[in-house]
């Protein structure tokens, strides 16, 4: 059986991590560095950080936060946010992410996902989809659900697959930020029409809920607010996760 991972989240405006609700009611959470070692001891697999201005506002991600935070990271690092060309990858991957998250460029050309896995590798490109349902189907949003795009959330995983994406970063933007668990409905979904591996993202608050997401079909859980709040560490929900529920695919990390 494969290891589940549990991956925080650092969103990055301005130099600083910052938390909100559906995506607004934005709150500093703390400097980004001492967060990504603080995770980093407490347990966690993977680190993810997505700068979720930079695509607003027109520019690169800070390649000098990225550098800061590899400096003191040996874990596993995504890195996303303002990703436009094939250029702005390398400058990410040369400053140390390990992989690249691409959402709003890759609504707007398809073909940038297929040369980021020519680039860099198939297990370099993921793919980030935020998705919030509408008319009982979800829609893709891009801009830091500012825009809706013209794409169903499922039918546009499997074009990501198609195109050589490797992972699914899956925000679900009605649970962001509430707390009230993943959006298992939408996990369910995704996971039976895509074999790539599903980063379930928006609305943990639990180990319970963590293990909800994965039964229904994640392949890792990623959280933000539980963390950055210090209610408690990846080890922690390791922990509770293996004792209460029994499971063998989470592994703490020493």
């Amino acid at each position: 059986m494969l290891t589940t991972r549990l991956i925080p989240c650092l969103d990055i405006r301005d130099g600083r991590v910052v938390k909100g609700i559906k995506f607004q009611d934005i709150r500093d959470a703390g400097d980004p560095v001492e967060c990504a070692y603080r995770y980093q001891e407490g347990g966690a697999d993977e680190l993810v950080v997505l700068d979720i201005s930079a695509t607003l506002e027109s520019r690169q991600n800070s390649l000098e936060v990225i550098q800061t935070i590899r400096e003191v990271l040996n874990i596993p690092l995504t890195v996303g946010g303002g990703v436009r060309s094939l250029e702005d990858v390398r400058a990410l991957l040369e400053a140390g992410a390990d992989k690249v998250s691409i959402n709003s460029a890759a609504v707007a050309r398809p073909q940038m996902i297929n040369d980021i896995a020519q680039l860099a590798g198939k297990q370099c490109t993921v793919v980030a989809i935020d998705a919030a349902k509408a008319n009982g189907v979800w829609q893709v949003l891009t801009h830091s659900g500012k825009r809706r795009a013209r794409l169903m959330a499922l039918e546009w995983a499997q074009m990501i697959e198609s195109l050589g994406g490797g992972e699914l970063l899956l925000t679900s933007w009605d649970r962001d930020g509430t707390r009230s668990g993943y959006d298992l409905d939408l996990l369910s979904a995704m996971r039976s029409v895509t074999r790539l591996p599903i980063i379930a993202s928006g609305g943990a608050a639990s180990a319970k809920h963590m293990i909800e997401a994965i039964d229904a079909g994640a392949d890792a859980v990623l959280a933000a607010s539980i963390f950055h709040d210090g209610e408690t560490s990846c080890n922690q929900l390791k922990i509770d996760i293996q004792q209460k529920y029994k499971r063998t695919d989470i592994k703490v990390r020493l």
